[in-house]
């Protein structure tokens, strides 16, 4: 297996034969106004894409955890081809259709494309009312013949929904949104560095791969910050926090 961070949540991930592409924000640089009821007006995303675009816009499949636009942005509902396995949760199949996408598969519970099973698991992005007024989301656990059970948790914060995909597929790496992403009042709505602390605690055998920092306005831990409080508490040697661009092999 070998996956790539793009940028924020945005990953290229090599597995079973098929390359995907996850939760694609393929804007430039500034594209995108600030977050709403967020504590500072940069414009998002943050920082340019590590390379060019093109070369993330063949994959065999692509997977979109949710549709805010930092995980599916117009750029790349524009510039992805139309016909390409597009696989998202069950309640956004529809939308994704109406943007043209005809080869797009809801996923309710499983898939399989060429050989990979795909499990949909759930997650709450926030807590209370903002939780819900975030609406639906899911993570996605890959499984396949000769590679690891890959846990790509998407924008959630710690809960009961993410220790049951631990405990029911026991993966042996999860990819986890951080950046403690936060509007102006509330609590985070992605996982801070005490909710990756509860994951460790719980999955002590499951390598973490922190992504979602220093793209998006709102997310406000950077990964400096997740890296020091990491190592206070002893945890940061089963914690990958990779650059924009950068490529881990497992």
């Amino acid at each position: 297996m070998k996956l790539q961070l793009i940028r924020n949540a945005s990953l290229w991930l090599e597995y079973g034969g098929s390359t995907f592409l996850i939760d694609p924000m393929l804007g430039e640089q500034g594209a995108y106004p600030p977050i709403m009821n967020s504590s500072n007006n940069r414009r998002n995303p943050l920082v340019d894409l590590p390379g060019p675009v093109g070369g993330w816009l063949k994959p065999d499949a692509v997977i979109v955890t949710h549709l805010h636009n930092d995980h599916w942005d117009p750029a790349a509902a524009s510039l992805l081809p139309k016909d390409v396995p597009l696989f998202c949760q069950h309640e956004e199949g529809e939308a994704v259709a109406s943007q043209g996408f005809t080869a797009a598969v809801p996923i309710e519970q499983e898939a399989e494309f060429r050989g990979v099973r795909l499990t949909r698991t759930g997650g709450r992005h926030g807590t209370g009312i903002i939780g819900r007024q975030m609406g639906p989301v899911s993570g996605f656990v890959f499984r396949a013949p000769d590679e690891p059970v890959l846990y790509v948790a998407g924008d959630t914060i710690w809960c009961e929904e993410v220790r049951e995909a631990l405990d029911s597929h026991r993966p042996e790496v999860a990819v986890l949104n951080a950046g403690e992403a936060r509007f102006a009042a509330g609590c985070p709505i992605t996982m801070s560095e005490q909710d990756i602390a509860h994951l460790c605690g719980h999955a002590p055998g499951t390598k973490v791969v922190a992504v979602h920092m220093d793209a998006i306005n709102h997310c406000l831990l950077t990964r400096d910050k997740l890296r020091e409080r990491l190592e206070q508490k002893g945890l940061l040697g089963g914690v990958l926090i990779p650059s924009d661009g950068e490529q881990l092999h497992f």
